[in-house]
């Protein structure tokens, strides 16, 4: 078949909202949606992405996160009516496509944050400057 004709075919199946505002590195709850018998009901899965695969409507992603001392991995699609919405707790910082490596990590050493924006160089007081009345101005200034 023509590649287009798909293309075509899959963006009427995409999600509408956009959910998928999140990368790899950053710790993201995702609400799933979980039937059991006659009820649904929403479930929270929380961790860090440690990767994306796949385009178009294949496209999934995987969220990693130690429960009671086990790594547990899960795979969710990034486009399934299931997956109820991604929220982005803290963006990570990451400079891998996959982060497998995690894997090996225990504790602190899992966990990917990105530092504060807008922080001066490390170890130097931001300088404060001291503002004085508009007539002492104005007297420094006649002054001269």
């Amino acid at each position: 078949m023509n590649q287009a004709l798909l293309d075509k075919i899959e963006s009427e199946q995409f999600r509408k909202d956009s959910s998928a505002k999140f990368g790899i590195g950053d710790s993201v709850r995702v609400h799933t949606k979980v039937v059991e018998g006659d009820k649904e009901r929403i479930q929270i899965f929380s961790g860090v992405v440690i990767g994306r695969r796949g385009h178009g409507i294949n496209q999934t992603f995987t969220v990693r996160r130690i429960s009671y001392g086990e790594g547990v991995e899960r795979v969710f699609p990034v486009h399934s009516p299931r997956v109820e919405k991604v929220e982005v707790e803290r963006k990570g910082s990451v400079r891998r496509a996959k982060l497998t490596y995690l894997r090996k990590r225990l504790g602190k050493g899992a966990t990917l944050v990105k530092e504060r924006e807008g922080r001066g160089v490390a170890g130097v007081a931001p300088v404060e400057e001291k503002s004085q009345p508009a007539e002492q101005v104005a007297e420094q200034v006649a002054g001269q």
